[in-house]
């Protein structure tokens, strides 16, 4: 074996350098009877690594990891990490390209840092992650929203008026029932004087006038029938359409007019006037019955008192038009006729059909039982709707039931 040996060294290199011979003096020697160990290349190496240990890093990621949640960045997990391994630099990846060739580890390798291609991958995670369909934020120009006021409570006293508004809106007469209530008293003694006139201007009325005890006769020929007869023509004219003619055409026993073209013309005029009357007060009837469905459902107790204070105020003013007529009945005739028909259209001779079929007296009984029929009907209106204790308690309860219902209707 020595000769062996020394064989070697004379047919080897003939001037090995030192560090060859040190790297065979290190090198472990195979058994006697093994084969000869082979020894490294003394060739310079090309630096090479292959996949980086990533243990510390992980450890480092693992601690940034909870710092990066909650400052609010995207982190990208390990499974990017190692899903898309990069090397840091262009030497590092000709040194995984080496290794794969020649089986040496990047740690064997001086130069190359352990953790450097590791760190480059974590760096460039979040872009590889982006592109395999991992969305990534994307940075915006919109200015952060403001709401900073819907976190900020009103003051106490700031509550305390919003919630005693919303109580008051809540518990107070609703707007449209004021309206009608207002409107509802102010139509009814309307109403009930043009249902008292229109009471009047009837053929039943006209009958129990001419028979009634004490009623004047005729001064120029006319019996009760002639006066029945043409009085209610009369009566007829002002309430139907027919033309002027109705009146016109009308002849006496003898042939001649019955009546002139100027009364013929005034009861045109007298037509005209209660045809509107009656239609307004018709209107006005059918507003207050609307009114009066209204208010039943929507404000308990609102049609009592409006029909009580409309009572009321025809009753004063019945009161009122009923001592003016006594004290001073032509003044009040003469100033009615001059509000609604022109001054000379409505004065006549006494021998004038009108005058004989409308004297004096008639007028005075007509506005006398129309006053009565007011005064009688606004009296049991009154009586009716007087606010008592209880009628007062019952609109109260029900004005409670009805609110209530109302709130039970908004929360569902």
């Amino acid at each position: 074996m020595a000769e062996n040996d020394e064989t070697g060294q004379r047919i080897g290199v003939d001037a090995p350098d030192e560090d060859t011979s040190a790297a065979a003096a290190s090198t472990p020697s195979a058994a006697a009877d093994g084969p000869p160990i082979a020894q490294r290349s003394s060739l310079p190496m090309r630096k090479a690594s292959t996949m980086p240990d990533l243990s510390r890093f992980e450890a480092e990621q693992a601690d940034s990891s909870g710092q990066k949640h909650s400052s609010g960045e995207a982190v990208v997990g390990e499974s990017a990490q190692a899903d898309f391994p990069e090397s840091a630099t262009p030497e590092a990846d000709s040194a995984e390209a080496d290794a794969a060739g020649t089986g040496t580890r990047a740690a064997d390798t001086p130069g190359v840092p352990l953790g450097a291609a590791a760190v480059t991958t974590a760096s460039t995670g979040s872009h590889r992650a982006s592109g395999s369909g991992i969305a990534a934020p994307e940075a915006t120009n919109d200015p952060a929203p403001d709401t900073a006021a819907l976190s900020a409570r009103p003051s106490e006293e700031e509550v305390s008026r919003r919630a005693a508004e919303r109580d008051d809106a809540f518990t107070g007469k609703p707007v449209m029932a004021r309206v009608f209530q207002v409107l509802l008293a102010v139509f009814f003694p309307i109403i009930l004087l043009a249902a008292a006139i229109r009471a009047v201007t009837s053929p039943l009325f006209l009958w129990v006038e001419y028979h009634r005890p004490g009623f004047p006769a005729d001064s120029f020929g006319f019996s009760t029938e002639d006066r029945m007869t043409y009085g209610s023509y009369t009566v007829d004219y002002i309430l139907n359409w027919a033309s002027p003619r109705y009146l016109g055409d009308l002849v006496n026993a003898d042939g001649d007019q019955l009546f002139l073209d100027s009364e013929v013309g005034h009861m045109l005029d007298v037509k005209l006037v209660l045809v509107i009357s009656f239609a307004v007060a018709l209107a006005m009837l059918v507003f207050a019955i609307a009114a009066c469905w209204y208010l039943a459902r929507t404000y308990p107790g609102g049609v009592r008192r409006s029909l009580f204070a409309g009572a009321l105020g025809t009753l004063v003013l019945m009161i009122g038009l009923t001592v003016t007529a006594v004290i001073g009945w032509q003044t009040f005739f003469t100033q009615v006729h001059a509000l609604f028909f022109t001054d000379g259209t409505w004065t006549f001779r006494a021998d004038d059909t009108l005058i004989r079929l409308f004297p004096a007296q008639f007028w005075m009984d007509a506005a006398i039982t129309v006053a009565a029929l007011v005064l009688v009907v606004t009296v049991v209106t009154l009586v009716l709707t007087w606010p008592t204790r209880a009628r007062r308690e019952k609109s109260r309860l029900a004005g409670e039931a009805a609110r209530q219902r109302r709130l039970d209707s908004l929360t569902l």
